[in-house]
């Protein structure tokens, strides 16, 4: 899936197009020139550390419904991946997160199935009360030998053994 600014549905939730495509549409009818961009998405992702362990979600929605995952999701417009991570973290877990390092930027365009996105991961110390929300189905806090050993949805295996490096 491709992402653009303005998507077209119909009624029932259909996608029809983009605003893009019908632009480029148009130009062309007229005899014009318009370029169609692709953007990359921009993500975050948490490494949290929480109760001697490493909390993880169980996602809610496709893709990897079901699978364990890293707490984390798209950057809103005007926000820094710092204020990014800590508000994902919290709608995800219901803990409060403070970044004390960059992971590292993962950045393969088929790292995530809807479309090439650029993750910027942090490891974190959480703080408060665990609770599931927004994307997580459930949220849980596995021992670090566990998280380990684990099928992580996307990179986050990877992600989560470069930040355990860190520590």
């Amino acid at each position: 899936m491709e992402r653009h600014l303005l998507v077209v549905k119909a009624p029932d939730g259909a996608e029809i197009g983009s605003f893009a495509e019908e632009v480029k549409r148009l130009a062309e009818e007229h005899g014009l020139k318009a370029e169609l961009h692709r953007c990359v998405g921009l993500t975050v992702d948490a490494v949290i550390i929480y109760n001697n362990g490493i909390v993880l979600i169980r996602r809610k929605n496709e893709p990897f419904k079901d699978h364990y995952a890293l707490p984390g999701g798209f950057v809103e417009y005007g926000e820094t991946v710092e204020q990014a991570v800590v508000r994902e973290a919290r709608e995800e877990t219901g803990l409060n997160v403070r970044p004390i390092k960059l992971v590292g930027v993962y950045s393969k365009p088929n790292r995530d199935p809807r479309g090439h996105t650029v993750t910027v991961a942090f490891l974190c110390i959480g703080e408060g009360e665990l609770k599931a929300g927004d994307d997580a189905r459930e949220v849980f806090v596995f021992p670090v030998d566990e998280a380990l050993k684990l099928p992580l949805a996307f990179d986050h295996g990877k992600i989560l053994h470069d930040a355990l490096e860190l520590r």
